[in-house]
């Protein structure tokens, strides 16, 4: 569903955004960072409520999005199990569901089992609707707060080489921010996975057409040394066949002390978290070495979420 506009009305895919739009985002995030480290409570978004609708499991999003509303001083309506305890257990269809809340608050952030959920929900919503996830299918704003880190941490967005690493077919971060990386010029990546969950070929097909330049591997001792960012992310358990799992466990895409001194001193690991067994650090050197990033990426998903709050919600009379 993407826009051409420069306001965004509602956000459910990386599409969506044009370099434009993302300098502009990162922009505001950039003076939301430097504020917060004040703890003074803004005043930006008075009077706006945020309704998140969660029908799967999250910590990071979900807090930093409520976090993120009340640094703004709006308010926040949340639900964080509506699987089981909304009215979509006793059969309410999604449509339904938004026709409803909408008359509650002025944006609505849903996470979701269904890959497409969002773009349903925004296609008949009068207010923004944000994707924090659907299904196997994208999340758009950790896709930005991904590529907010790499500016972060290498300095640029533009020449250098990532790794994705571990299950690809079913992890929709590597998804989202593949398709922000594909706007940018000198970007090379590499997809490291199990044979049974690589890249699918609809992310393939776009970088073809974009012209970014990929490899698949399935050797991460070969990659670790050549890349500026390795990207791992977990084996997603809860939406692949019990086999599937074995074998891509028995395949040890890890990040451990052996392997970690195969990476050069400046680049980066970065994970979208929450980590299982594929970093296996030592917590001294998650503190100390400036080559584990993901911590640090984590706690960019708030100012990167004030920012994209301000810009859905601010009153057009506002908007610069």
């Amino acid at each position: 569903m993407a826009q051409n506009s420069a306001r965004l009305k509602y956000f459910t895919a990386s599409q969506q955004l044009n370099k434009k739009l993302i300098a502009d985002l990162f922009a505001r995030a950039d003076r939301f960072k430097d504020g917060l480290k004040s703890k003074r409570r803004l005043n930006i978004l008075n009077g706006k409520t945020l309704i998140l609708l969660f029908y799967e499991p999250s910590t990071r999003t979900r807090l930093s999005f409520e976090a993120a509303m009340v640094n703004l001083g709006g308010n926040v309506l949340s639900t964080e199990n509506a699987k089981d305890f909304s009215s979509a257990v006793k059969g309410e269809t999604l449509e339904d569901t938004v026709r409803v809340v909408q008359e509650y608050g002025d944006a609505i952030v849903v996470r979701h089992t269904e890959e497409g959920a969002a773009d349903r929900m925004a296609a008949i919503s009068r207010v923004p609707v944000i994707n924090a996830g659907d299904g196997r299918g994208q999340h758009p704003t950790q896709a930005l707060l991904d590529l907010y880190t790499i500016k972060e941490e290498l300095g640029r967005m533009n020449d250098f080489k990532i790794a994705f690493v571990g299950d690809l077919t079913n992890g929709r971060t590597a998804r989202s921010v593949s398709y922000l990386l594909g706007k940018f010029d000198g970007v090379e990546m590499t997809f490291v996975s199990p044979h049974n969950l690589r890249m699918r070929d609809d992310i393939k097909e776009y970088l073809n057409k974009h012209k970014v330049s990929f490899s698949e591997e399935h050797d991460l001792r070969k990659v670790l040394p050549k890349v500026d960012i390795v990207y791992m992310t977990r084996l997603q358990k809860e939406r692949m066949a019990e086999a599937d799992f074995a074998l891509a466990k028995a395949s040890q895409f890890i990040i451990n002390m052996e392997n970690f001194k195969l990476l050069k001193q400046g680049s980066r690991i970065m994970h979208p978290l929450p980590k299982v067994d594929e970093i296996q650090l030592p917590i001294e050197i998650e503190q100390k070495d400036q080559r584990v990033a993901y911590f640090r990426q984590a706690a960019n998903g708030l100012p990167v979420r004030m920012a994209l709050l301000e810009h859905l919600l601010q009153d057009p009379g506002d908007y610069q």
